[in-house]
């Protein structure tokens, strides 16, 4: 999970290959704190359970500018079929269950 300051607890980090930890880098630090919460925290709970499928496809929702990916993911604009993928579905439904700030209980 993070804290207030948006700095990671996640205390398995060094025990990850460097592509996962480039990853967790990268949705930690979207530019938007909307988009940091929402993919860091996220990929805290999952990255280490991601297959080489689902990375790729997170790698490609990272490309995404945050005003538009933080649109979709809000419903404020429909989601198009290029972003539409069984991970952005899993990062939809994790936040339903977790809440808006990303914290199971």
């Amino acid at each position: 999970m993070s804290d207030p300051t948006g700095r990671t607890s996640d205390t398995s980090n060094t025990e990850r290959d460097p592509r996962r930890k480039r990853i967790l880098f990268r949705c930690w630090h979207r530019g938007m704190k909307e988009m940091d919460l929402l993919l860091g925290g996220f990929a805290n709970a999952e990255i280490d359970r991601l297959s080489e499928e689902e990375l790729l496809e997170l790698e490609h929702l990272l490309t995404a500018h945050d005003q538009d990916l933080y649109a979709w993911m809000t419903g404020r604009k429909p989601l198009p079929a290029e972003w539409d993928g069984p991970l952005y579905r899993r990062i939809i439904a994790y936040h339903d269950a977790a809440g808006p700030a990303g914290f199971v209980s």
